[in-house]
């Protein structure tokens, strides 16, 4: 069995194809551009040569692409943007309209980039977090086919027109979490998806209308519980665990007992720094880090269902790509208490496959007969 998995970050997308025959550290992979990064150059591009932009295709990650079309509006140029396309921008089609952005209809949108002299002075950027063309391109290269199987995390904030996205993501994830919060909790197939995670729910989509086959196996994870399980299948992840996933938009920190996250916390990562961020691990642990705290801080937030106290902490997992933010402190610099149960997570040699195996966890969830024996959950 063959399973493509992809996490889809606002640095990098990070994909890794995994084959039943084979061992995990020979799954192939890639480490490549985050579709947002992509889609903001192609913007920028625009910008420079003085055109106007058409946005269709679907809701994807913001962040630099969103930068960028505010760039574009303020430098003076035409944005035109089909409905589900403006939806990356804001949730709310009225504040999008009011930045300046001209929604139209999809076959307004194909007529603005038709060939002819109309296309000559507009570029048509589609809108999409995971592109299995481009997946399956860079994959025939070198003689490798697509699978059949899929598993594709974003980070989804959840449709929320009216209010914070950082105070509605946390109201999901305390949903979740009281649920149980185990990896079942987090993970969806494509009928499974909540409404309210209309980015997850696009990709899904996508995926079925690109392969052609809605009969396909696949499964969808926000980003953070992707890296959170994954990371735990790395051998030195004891019980009760804090793993910290640095990502280079997110640092996201969870408490995990049993197989089950019992606390979270979420920050910009170019808000953190080490000591903000040592604090924040044990405070997690004893039960003293708050919603009001990290959010008025600029974060996203925190939950706290069930603290176990920063002692009866076995190991404290780091991951991420900014995981240097902890590995590259000086001995002073180190709390001691934290030093002592440090890690930093590399499931099967991979740093920065953690998502990528916290996924594959979550495709044995969903389809337990072709069970492997490498996830511990």
């Amino acid at each position: 069995m063959r399973i493509l998995a992809a996490d889809i970050g606002t640095g990098t997308q990070d994909i890794l194809l995994f084959d039943s025959e084979k061992e995990p550290e020979n799954s192939l992979l890639m480490v490549m551009p985050s579709p947002t990064r992509i889609i903001a150059e192609k913007i920028r591009k625009a910008t420079r040569e003085r055109k106007a932009i058409v946005l269709t295709g679907n809701i994807m990650g913001g962040g630099p692409s969103a930068f960028a079309v505010r760039a574009h509006l303020k430098a003076g140029f035409p944005v035109y943007a089909t409905e589900k396309a403006a939806l990356t921008i804001h949730d709310s089609i009225e504040k999008v309209k009011a930045f300046g952005i001209r929604i139209v209809s999809e076959e307004e949108a194909k007529q603005l980039t038709c060939e002819g002299e109309a296309k000559k002075d507009k570029v048509n950027i589609v809108m999409q977090d995971f592109d299995p063309e481009s997946v399956s391109s860079a994959l025939s290269a070198f003689g490798v086919s697509m699978p059949e199987n899929y598993a594709v995390a974003v980070q989804d904030h959840g449709n929320a027109p009216e209010k914070s996205n950082r105070v509605y993501r946390f109201e999901l994830f305390k949903k979740f979490i009281d649920r149980g919060g185990k990896l079942e909790n987090f993970v969806y197939t494509p009928k499974e998806i909540p409404d309210a995670f209309t980015r997850m729910k696009a990709q899904a989509d996508s995926l079925v209308k690109s392969v052609g086959n809605p009969e396909i196996r696949s499964v969808f994870m926000d980003t953070g519980p992707a890296a959170i399980f994954g990371a735990l299948t790395d051998p030195t992840a004891l019980q009760p665990s804090i793993v910290v996933n640095i990502g280079n938009g997110h640092t996201l920190g969870a408490l995990v007992l049993e197989n089950r996250v019992t606390a979270l916390f979420e920050h910009h990562s170019s808000n953190m720094n080490s000591e903000k961020l040592q604090d924040y691990i044990i405070r997690l642990a004893d039960g003293s880090l708050d919603f009001d705290e990290v959010f008025e801080d600029g974060g996203h937030g925190a939950y706290i269902k069930e603290a176990v106290g920063f002692e009866q902490v076995r190991s404290i997992m780091v991951t991420g790509p900014k995981r240097q933010m902890l590995e590259k402190l000086s001995e002073s610099g180190l709390r001691k208490e934290i030093s002592n149960k440090l890690h930093f997570a590399a499931p099967f040699g991979s740093m920065m496959l953690s998502g990528c195996f916290g996924l594959l966890a979550g495709f044995f969830e969903k389809y337990p007969g072709s069970s492997i024996k490498f996830i511990n959950h």
